[in-house]
């Protein structure tokens, strides 16, 4: 972070793709050589374990905080594989098409890959080496989610809080029984983790080579239906039965009466502390293998999080308790002194959040539509009051898009204060361009823009709607949308203001 740099926001998810949702294939390749062409050093996607339909297909809400999505598997790369022919792709989805259908996407995937499994296991002398070496190399994780996606069918979906007790409680008996019983599915869940691994290493390895980094994103709490809770339920607030006695959330602010309740199971940092923080740390290692830079979604968790009894309906009877960040973020970094962490430090931050923050150096972010309230002379978003050890972002993928917060939700108020401070007035079609350009120019080492404002897109591009639950993360680029004039402004603006080496 002490050297400038920009880069741009864009999920997996939406890349064009002929197979109806993005994925590691060609496009992926595309897209890179693109950040390459238009000068930039970094590509920041969204997390990329596996997604469901009752969670809304929502990145952050996964059945495992190590495994990949299978959607994200490339069709193109499994027939380059000789795991799938010419025939078997025949019954493709419409280029053309600019939002997922994660319903139909999972129906036709899910054929492919049961048609691809069989041809591995025709073809297992080809992937034998390979194979045996990946589940070695991630067996922490991957036995147990293997078995916990195995077990998820065999239960018809139900929670796993709703299995019988012996499986529940991870009894020895029960789970030798049941990986001897499901021992085909097992290895069908293995083998769709080993694609969608080599594809991502392949991708990694692409961007290296054109000297682009990724930066992934690692959501602060895990799912309660999730391998990872079932697997470690010792260091969850759960209890006997396997029940969470206390809840995510947070608590009433401006925008809610009620607050917020997340769901999802808090932490025992008290056993997780005796332990050395192991679980925590094996995870960011293993984002460290993906990616370059991670970003900590709800980093203020590390610090103090909002507890709510479970019994509650909403969040207003919860209490403030304190993690203890400093400890943890010692020992973590007592192995690695310098981890490319961003603290994902949005809304309501106290003092002891930024003082670890600061204490550990790590880069937070500043979000240009939140810049152009009332308090605009010393709001800390605003251009004028950023420093270098920061990210500035036009937008999020929780935000609208700039057009479509210039449209749609800025006040006059804020549309003319915003002319004041660029010091004329705009048109809509123009402000995705002046705020690319307040954000390329800041003193922030890095600057990232989502894709969708660097084409000027309206609302119809965002990709979530927070406190919604269903709709959310369909956008996607069709192919051809990135256009040459695009590329070239893009460079230009990032050359102008020192952003190229």
């Amino acid at each position: 972070m002490n050297k400038r740099g920009s880069g741009i926001l864009l999920h997996i998810t939406s890349l064009p793709s002929n197979f109806g949702i993005g994925d590691l294939g060609p496009e992926a390749n595309r897209f890179v050589d693109f950040l390459s062409r238009a000068g930039q050093k970094y590509w920041q996607v969204l997390p990329l374990n596996p997604t469901n339909p009752g969670a809304g297909n929502s990145p952050y809400n996964s059945s495992s905080a190590f495994a990949g999505n299978p959607l994200l598997i490339s069709p193109a790369l499994l027939q380059r594989e000789g795991l799938l022919s010419d025939a078997d792709l025949e019954n493709s989805f419409d280029l053309q098409k600019s939002r997922v259908d994660y319903e139909a996407v999972t129906k036709f995937k899910d054929g492919l890959f049961q048609i691809a499994f069989q041809n591995f296991k025709n073809a297992r002398q080809n992937f034998e080496e390979a194979f045996s070496d990946f589940c070695s190399r991630h067996s922490k994780w991957l036995e147990d989610y293997a078995l916990f996606k195995a077990l998820k069918m065999h239960f018809d979906q139900k929670s796993w809080m709703e299995w019988p007790e012996e499986i529940r409680d991870r009894q020895p008996n029960a789970m030798n029984s049941f990986s001897r019983q499901l021992g085909d599915k097992i290895e069908y869940e293995k083998f769709l983790q080993f694609i969608f691994f080599r594809q991502w290493v392949d991708l990694k390895r692409y961007c290296e080579d054109h000297s682009v980094e990724i930066i992934g994103d690692v959501p602060y709490y895990v799912s309660l239906d999730s391998a990872d809770v079932w697997t470690n339920h010792r260091i969850f607030k759960l209890d006997e039965n396997r029940h969470p006695t206390h809840i995510a959330g947070v608590p009433p602010d401006y925008f809610s009466e009620t607050g917020q309740l997340w769901g999802n199971p808090v932490y025992r940092w008290d056993i997780l502390k005796e332990e050395g923080y192991a679980w925590w740390i094996d995870r960011i290692d293993h984002n460290f293998k993906m990616y370059h830079r991670i970003r900590i979604d709800h980093f203020r968790g590390f610090v103090g999080y909002w507890e709510v009894p479970a019994s509650e309906e909403t969040a207003i009877n919860g209490k403030w308790v304190k993690a203890p960040a400093e400890d943890f973020f010692n020992t973590i970094m007592k192995k690695n002194p310098s981890l490319p962490i961003i603290a994902e430090d949005l809304g309501v931050i106290t003092d002891d959040v930024r003082e670890i923050i600061k204490k550990f150096n790590f880069p937070g972010m500043k979000i240009l539509l939140f810049a152009f309230d009332e308090s605009l002379p010393r709001n800390s978003y605003a251009p004028h009051n950023h420093i270098q050890n920061c990210l500035i972002y036009t937008g999020t993928h929780d935000n609208n898009t700039a057009r479509g917060w210039f449209e749609e939700e800025a006040s006059e108020d804020m549309r003319n204060r915003l002319m004041q401070y660029i010091g004329r007035e705009i048109r809509a079609e123009e402000i995705h361009l002046e705020l690319i350009r307040m954000a390329l120019k800041s003193v922030a080492n890095m600057a990232i823009i989502p894709i969708q404002d660097v084409l000027g897109l309206g609302a119809d591009a965002k990709m979530n709607r927070p406190g919604t639950a269903n709709g959310n993360w369909k956008w996607k680029l069709t192919s051809g949308q990135i256009t040459e004039p695009a590329i070239q402004q893009l460079r230009a603006m990032t050359e102008i203001y020192g952003r190229i080496d």
